[in-house]
């Protein structure tokens, strides 16, 4: 009798030691789960405050760093460690690293005397020059334009005006009456597409290279000056041009790359018709490029590599 008990008694603790393991390892589990929780979170505000920085790289370093501070302030982060790196020789500081760390209190864990985890994360986002571009208009512009040759390059902001006639036939008859209008994706285009470009950008990558220019009659179609009239005020991307060979709707224009431009009123018509506005310097979507690129026109792509 005496000897039943006593099995009885061990089996009894065993169970309660065994029911309180299994509390203490369910409450740590809960706790990792915070944890994990707290550490992605984490993640998402250095991802983001890495990409708000990296906006203002290579130009603008002191920027770029309060950039990154504020975006992890205002979505409280902690203050972070800011760093920065040059990935493409000849373009400057246009890598930023952003680290975070912050103590993530334990509930649970406390009965197994951890009373804190650090969680920490970090995000590395680099700027560069596209090599393509989505979402680009149908409207060149000559890279001789007065307001891409000033010092130092491009004159962002400044009122200036497109002049088509002039930049799509800068001192000679080739590509006469394309008025600048360019096939975006190098194929035969109507007037229905052209406004679709101008209106919400070719949804295709465009890369650099020859391209064929588009009828000048599409210029003058009412859906494309309907389409022109909705976006000013807005940025639109318009590929830059150095030559043109060929002539008419057989003409071809070499893009070299790309520039920002705020289209504020359109004057004139025909090929008198001018786009008056302002260049300005964008962040848009693209395929960054690994190389810094011949003449920067103020273009960022922007992406995290880490």
């Amino acid at each position: 009798m005496m000897r039943l008990r006593s099995e009885r008694g061990q089996t009894m603790v065993l169970t309660t030691l065994f029911v309180a393991a299994l509390l203490g390892i369910a409450a740590l589990v809960l706790d990792l789960g915070t944890w994990f929780r707290d550490q992605r979170d984490l993640q998402a505000v250095a991802d983001a405050a890495a990409l708000a920085g990296a906006q203002e790289l290579p130009e603008d370093t002191g920027l770029a760093s309060a950039r990154a501070s504020d975006y992890t302030a205002k979505n409280g982060g902690p203050s972070p460690s800011i760093t920065f790196s040059s990935t493409i020789s000849g373009f400057g500081a246009n890598t930023i690293r952003v680290e975070l760390e912050r103590p993530a209190p334990g509930f649970f864990a406390k009965v197994f005397g951890v009373d804190s985890v650090d969680i920490r994360a970090h995000a590395v986002a680099r700027a560069s020059y596209p090599s393509a571009a989505r979402w680009v208009a149908p409207i060149t512009v000559n890279e001789k334009h007065p307001m891409l040759n000033c010092n130092p390059r491009p004159c962002w902001g400044d009122m200036t005006e497109i002049q088509l006639e002039h930049l799509h036939r800068p001192g000679s008859g080739t590509a006469s009456g394309s008025f600048a209008l360019i096939s975006l994706n190098d194929d035969d285009v109507d007037a229905d597409t052209l406004a679709e470009w101008l209106l919400k950008g070719y949804d295709g990558m465009m890369g650099l290279g020859d391209f064929r220019s588009a009828p000048s009659a599409n210029f003058n179609n009412g859906q494309f000056q309907s389409a022109l009239e909705k976006r000013k005020g807005t940025e639109m991307l318009f590929p830059i041009y150095r030559k043109i060979t060929g002539s008419g709707s057989t003409a071809q224009y070499e893009i070299i790359g790309w520039v920002g431009f705020v289209v504020t009123h359109v004057t004139g018509g025909g090929s008198s018709q001018k786009l008056q506005g302002y260049f300005t310097r964008v962040v848009w979507e693209g395929i960054p490029a690994t190389t810094a690129p011949a003449t920067d026109f103020g273009v960022r792509s922007i992406e995290l590599i880490e």
